[in-house]
This record gives C-alpha cells, sequence and structure tokens, in this order.
C-alpha cells in the first residue's frame, strides 16, 4: 500500500484498547491514529483524525454500537470492523451491525489464552486491510431485486444449489435467500463464521426467506426448499445415502485457513451431484472456493461469481473468474434469478455483469 491505513479503535475497556492498538500497529501498513472509550468520544475523534477504517466495540455505555453504527453510515459512511464478544447476544447484534453496513467483524480475543494470539492478530490486520479496500454499502441505495421466477420450474430432486461467501457475504446471501421461490432446489451455503455464530446466522436467514433454513446437521437428508448452513467450524459436504443427497459435517483440518471451507463443500458437489449442481461464489477476502468452482464446472456444472462492482470485497469471486471457474459474471441483484434460470434448464448464455452485456452461449 502507498500509505499506512488509519485506523480508530473504539473500545470502551481501557485493556481492550490497548490491545487490539498493539497488534495493529504492529504491522507497517496501519497506523493507529487514536483509540477512543465511548461513542461521544469517537465522533470528535473522527471529525479530527479522519481515519480509513474504525474498529467498535458491539457493547459500549452513554451508546451502543448499533445505534453508532447507523448514525455513522448515514452521516459519514466508512469502513467499520465490528469487535464482538462469542455469546448469543453477541452474535445476534453483529448481525444486525452487518445488516447496517458493518465490512466485517472479529471476536474479542480471550485475554486468558497465550496460544493463538498471534492467530488472532494475523486474523485482525488482515481484516483491516480488506475492510480499507472495501466498498461502503449504501443502505437503500441497491436497486430493487428483479422478482423471482414462479414456482415448480425445477423438475427433479436431483438438482443442487451451492453457495460460498465471506466478507460481505450475510447481507449478500440473505439478498439471494429473501427472493428464492419456497421450492427452489436444495441449496448448501459455506459462509465463514465463527461456530457461536451460526446458528444465529442460520436462524436470522430463515426470517428473510420462503426456504426453510437450519444449520446443517451430520447425516441430514437434503430436500428440496431447504437451505443447509455450515456450522462454524465444521466443513460441510455433500455425500449420498443410496438415491438420497446427505449432508456430512467434518472435522478435518482447515482448507485455505478456514474451517468451513467453501472449496470442500463444492468439491463435494461437483463429486456427487455432477452436472445437476449450479454453484455461486459470492463476495469474500481470499481464494477459498475458486478452485471449487473449477471442479464443479469441470463436472459438467453450471457456475457463477458476484461482479466486482456489488462485491463487498472481489476476492474470491475475482480468483474465480480468473481461474475461468465462473461462467456468469453477475450483480448481486441477479444472482437469485440467475442460479433459477441454470436449474431450471435456460440457456440464457453467460453475462457480464461488470456491463451487463451477453456473451457469447457455453457450447458445452
Amino acid at each position: 500500500m502507498t500509505q499506512a491505513i488509519r485506523v480508530l479503535v473504539v473500545d470502551d475497556s481501557a485493556l481492550m484498547r490497548k490491545i487490539l492498538a498493539e497488534f495493529l500497529s504492529a504491522d507497517p501498513d496501519i497506523k493507529v491514529v487514536g483509540a477512543a472509550p465511548d461513542p461521544y468520544a469517537a465522533r470528535d475523534m473522527i471529525k479530527q483524525l479522519h481515519p480509513d477504517v474504525l474498529t467498535l466495540d458491539v457493547e459500549m455505555p452513554r451508546m451502543d454500537g448499533l445505534t453508532f453504527l447507523e448514525n455513522l453510515m448515514r452521516l459519514h459512511p466508512m469502513p467499520v470492523v465490528m469487535v464482538s464478544s462469542l455469546t448469543e447476544r453477541g452474535a445476534e447484534v453483529t448481525l444486525q451491525a452487518l445488516e447496517l453496513g458493518a465490512i466485517d467483524f472479529v471476536t474479542k480475543p480471550k485475554l486468558d489464552v497465550a496460544r493463538g494470539m498471534a492467530a488472532y492478530a494475523s486474523e485482525l490486520i488482515a481484516k483491516i486491510k480488506a475492510a480499507a479496500r472495501a466498498r461502503i454499502r449504501q443502505r437503500g441505495a441497491a436497486p430493487p431485486p428483479a422478482a423471482p421466477r414462479p414456482a415448480r420450474l425445477f423438475g427433479t430432486t436431483e438438482k443442487i444449489i451451492a453457495i460460498g461467501a465471506s466478507t460481505g457475504g450475510t447481507e449478500a446471501i440473505r439478498e439471494v435467500l429473501e427472493q428464492m421461490p419456497a421450492d427452489a432446489p436444495a441449496i448448501m451455503v459455506t459462509q465463514h463464521i465463527p461456530l457461536a455464530f451460526s446458528a444465529a446466522f442460520a436462524a436470522r436467514m430463515d426470517k428473510h426467506s420462503a426456504m426453510k433454513v437450519c444449520q446443517a446437521e451430520d447425516g441430514q437428508q437434503v430436500v428440496p426448499g431447504h437451505v443447509y448452513i455450515a456450522p462454524g467450524d465444521s466443513h460441510l459436504l455433500l455425500t449420498r445415502s443410496g438415491a438420497r443427497y446427505v449432508c456430512r459435517l467434518s472435522n478435518a483440518e482447515p482448507e485455505n485457513r478456514h474451517r468451513p471451507s467453501v472449496d470442500v463443500l463444492f468439491r463435494s458437489v461437483a463429486e456427487q451431484a455432477g452436472h445437476n449442481a449450479v454453484g455461486a461464489l459470492l463476495t469474500g477476502m481470499g481464494e477459498d472456493g475458486a478452485r471449487g468452482l473449477l471442479a464443479m464446472q469441470q463436472a459438467g456444472a453450471s457456475t457463477l461469481a458476484q461482479d466486482e462492482a456489488s462485491s463487498v470485497v472481489w476476492g474470491m469471486p475475482g480468483a474465480a473468474v480468473r481461474l475461468g471457474a465462473a461462467q456468469q459474471v453477475v450483480p448481486l441483484v441477479m444472482v437469485a434469478n440467475a442460479l433459477l434460470d441454470l436449474v431450471s434448464g435456460r440457456t440464457t448464455g453467460p453475462l457480464n455483469g461488470s456491463n451487463g452485456s451477453r456473451m457469447a452461449a457455453d457450447s458445452r
């Protein structure tokens, strides 16, 4: 980077402010310009110091983090990384913060555990750097979603949709699921998220979708009209039991530093569903899922990636495009209908989402 990323740390705990500032200051590309004990002090420091990125505690005195974030995104939109507690309350508030426009989140470090602090610092630094490059989502600025296709177009229970996402993915997945009809083919989702948050995320998605959304369980049958979200800290795979699709959970080593890993899900879908599958790689940091999407395409599946303009971070989908793994590149607002077109056998040809033009149809 040409100049250091200016970060303001906002947390009511003096110890947490010190720890976060020390972790971030250890990276030469980051400069901690200040540390605020509450949103009122943060408001004044933002005006004075002009930070590029904010870290924001979820729960603080005088004004809670959500209220401050909502006001900030309305009056002075900027990249925000939430710092959340690993609790049910922390999970719910963090998901609300992502809906309000926060770019990403990290959980609070366990101060009594010496091991893992280096990994935590590395994750925090990576997310601050991604946030500095991310696109700020303007609430209410997105175009209205296209109307979903009518129900009962699909004809077979063999169809499977697999979706992977990371940074910005909780809201991208919500937008996709909101447009799905109740009888859409089964959808399997891997979103990079901690175990303490994944159940709350599934429950939140269930409220936004006509489909039934749940956190996947090992051995659970995969049926149309249902969405299966990978639990945090477990890989989600598609397997078969006779003629039935079944969810399989695995505690195998992380791939691409992630468990759950999108690559693991996509490879299993390629092996078990082949040409009956459709894969979509949405916004996210890193490259997880790109090679798995290529494996799906090589197995006969249809594939697409979210375009750069609508992605919060065009890391994962961008990697898939560079590999030639995505047959279509579409803006987020078009992802749901593109998926439904593909599973219902419509041959619209690949799309270049950056300018909306149609390219030559896939000749497979």
